[in-house]
């Protein structure tokens, strides 16, 4: 393990709320003198199969307490997802099925091995002692937290005042979880700022059972490609981590210069010392801000995927969305998908050649590409929907829009 104040560092990177720093200190202390790692841990509840890069900034912490030596835990909400957290929410959440639970968990397991390391994580689902809690033990909890305590919180609040209904098995929630820190030992749980109240209560649980408490820590929640929304699928302004290589690494090109740098801070493997220096080479004129983004695109995408697979993502970057031999203007074409159309027979419609001949020649020469991409079967169909630019020689483009 690395010394105090370089643990502190690289676990205070982005870190918004820290409760308290001087605990942290003692503790990080006390594991140092005596070779016993902390005990971290992060709950997910498995609301949905997919993860996007927003879930990742929890992950990218934990694994900072991995590479310090501590062990961590990635705590899957079997239990808890089954009622549904109601941090930020209008309206009751609709429970989730076991099955729901079940299946998404699974995907869960297999994506957040992407960044942590497989052989240094505990996997614990909160069921293996939640579900054990008889009705008595269910009581105390609820005794543990008053309704004035519960409507402090502002989404309660507004739903109160709103005249919305809140379900009595929503204000468990933070309970359960809370417990999940006391069954856990916990030294240290991580979770978004939105968290923190639910957070907290694990810190008061523990206490009231002559636990020491655990330390909270939260991380921003990151703003999506808009720059301005927390990241989400409903919002349509997310990064998934399932996606195509092109995708992820054409979506972070998008991403506003400023909003780049808070992707690094939170997402990067980068240091902050060598962060601050892509800043500084930009402000001096030294980097083009293309170039560091650039940096960042590999970096995800490789993490994602592979080197190699970034690699080809930059590339076909460069050959379409970059656009620096792509007419401003370009005839567009609509397209179902349903529509089997023949790659010769498309590019005679479109006018970019005279015959079908023509267009299969074009196609052996490699001189025909999709999205970049060369296409060498004349038998090519638009297989899912969205946008495709065909190049035909040099100059000649269109847009297919399928859908």
């Amino acid at each position: 393990m690395t010394g105090v104040d370089e643990q502190l560092e690289l676990i205070g990177r982005g870190v918004v709320d820290c409760i308290s720093e001087e605990d942290l200190r003692k503790k990080v202390e006390r594991s140092l003198q005596t070779g016993k790692p902390l005990k971290v841990k992060a709950g997910f509840d498995p609301t949905a199969p997919d993860l996007h890069l927003g879930h990742t900034v929890l992950l990218q912490k934990m694994k900072h307490f991995q590479e310090l030596g501590h062990e961590v835990t990635f705590l899957i909400g079997d239990f808890t997802g089954l009622i549904g957290d109601p941090t930020g929410k209008s309206e009751t959440r609709k429970p989730l099925t076991p099955e729901d639970v079940a299946r998404n968990a699974e995907t869960y397991k297999e994506q957040v091995f992407k960044i942590l390391d497989p052989e240094k994580t505990k996997i614990a689902f909160n069921s293996a002692w939640l579900g054990k809690l008889d009705s008595f033990e269910m009581i105390r909890l609820a005794s543990e937290l008053t309704v004035a305590r519960m409507l402090e919180r502002e989404d309660f609040k507004n739903r109160f005042t709103g005249g919305k209904p809140i379900s009595i098995h929503e204000f468990l929630y933070p309970l359960i979880q809370g417990y999940d820190s006391v069954a856990m030992e916990a030294d240290v749980e991580l979770g978004g700022t939105d968290q923190l109240f639910n957070v907290l209560m694990g810190r008061d649980m523990q206490r009231s059972r002559g636990q020491e408490p655990q330390i909270v820590l939260t991380m921003p929640l990151l703003e999506g490609l808009d720059g301005v929304n927390k990241m989400g699928k409903s919002l349509g302004n997310y990064i998934g981590i399932t996606e195509p290589a092109n995708d992820i690494y054409g979506k972070i090109m998008s991403i506003s210069d400023e909003l780049m740098f808070r992707y690094y801070e939170l997402l990067s493997d980068v240091s902050t010392k060598d962060i601050q220096s892509l800043k500084d080479g930009i402000a001096e004129g030294a980097l083009h801000p293309k170039e560091v983004k650039q940096k960042l695109a590999k970096e995800i995408t490789s993490r994602y995927h592979s080197a190699e697979a970034a690699l080809r993502a930059e590339q076909h970057f460069e050959n379409v969305f970059a656009k620096r031999d792509m007419p401003d203007e370009m005839e567009t074409h609509q397209l179902i998908l349903a529509d089997q159309v023949w790659l010769p027979k498309f590019l005679v419609d479109a006018g970019m050649v005279k015959s079908n001949g023509e267009a299969k020649r074009m196609i052996k020469q490699n001189a025909v590409s999709v999205n970049g991409d060369k296409v060498n079967d004349p038998d090519f169909v638009f297989d899912r929907d969205g946008e495709y630019v065909l190049k035909v020689g040099k100059r000649r483009f269109c847009r297919v829009l399928v859908n």
